[in-house]
């Protein structure tokens, strides 16, 4: 019987390690370390957000009054620093641009980033924002080592500075492995990586605003789970002591 078990729970995770490798496409992603407890980090990645990320990719699903209740915002903070489109306090996050001129200029319209943190994952959109090298054969002068041929132009070159591509030869063909720094931005990267860690931090909170909750509800649950469990040890022991 234990054997059994043991067999069943190596199985579980070997399914579940097998389609996070899958989900992430076998890349190499750096950890992002974001803390969606830490209120003036969200603060800070709202601020990114809103300014550079806003302008093209909506969050539908995310209210601006609900931000300022979480973040510990007041509303006049929100309106004026968040709220560019001067909408209502208890609008959602619209995208500036539109969805015409998107098709127009990309092709297609950005993706809504509401549940990107979930979707992604934050190692993952830490390490594609990242990612961005200069690549004059694309339309937006730019490529990305986590996700190739992106459509999306790199938006943060003036901060992070211009990077060139790495190169290893591997089963007989070049393939990028990484980049390098050739240009220096407005930021150190030290900054710079601060920065798109308050941003992938933002980015996990709306996509689920109640996960700290949420964490701290499951210990208390576990807690629980190995009293009841005691206890059930304790009448099964009871119950089947005369039982041979």
């Amino acid at each position: 019987m234990k054997k059994t078990i043991l067999i069943l729970l190596l199985t579980v995770v070997a399914i579940i390690s097998t389609g996070l490798v899958m989900a992430n496409g076998g890349e190499h992603l750096e950890k992002a370390n974001v803390n969606v407890d830490d209120k003036a980090s969200l603060q800070r990645g709202a601020k990114v957000f809103t300014d550079y990320c806003l302008s093209c990719h909506s969050a539908k699903y995310v209210r601006f009054n609900r931000v300022a209740s979480d973040l510990g915002m007041t509303e006049k903070q929100v309106m004026k620093n968040l709220n560019h489109l001067g909408g209502k306090f208890g609008s959602t996050m619209t995208a500036v641009m539109t969805k015409e001129y998107a098709k127009q200029s990309f092709g297609a319209v950005p993706p809504d980033l509401s549940l990107v943190g979930r979707s992604r994952g934050v190692d993952w959109l830490y390490s594609y924002l990242k990612g961005f090298y200069a690549d004059p054969s694309k339309f937006t002068g730019a490529n990305n080592t986590v996700f190739r041929d992106v459509g999306m132009p790199n938006i943060f070159w003036k901060q992070e500075g211009i990077k060139k591509p790495v190169y290893e030869e591997i089963n007989g063909e070049k393939e990028v492995v990484g980049t390098e720094l050739v240009k220096q931005g407005t930021m150190t990267p030290e900054e710079f990586d601060n920065m798109v860690r308050d941003l992938v931090a933002f980015l996990s909170y709306i996509g689920e605003p109640n996960q700290s909750y949420r964490k701290s509800l499951g210990v208390y649950v576990l807690i629980f789970l190995v009293i009841l469990f005691g206890f059930a040890y304790a009448m099964k022991k009871d119950y089947w002591k005369d039982v041979h």
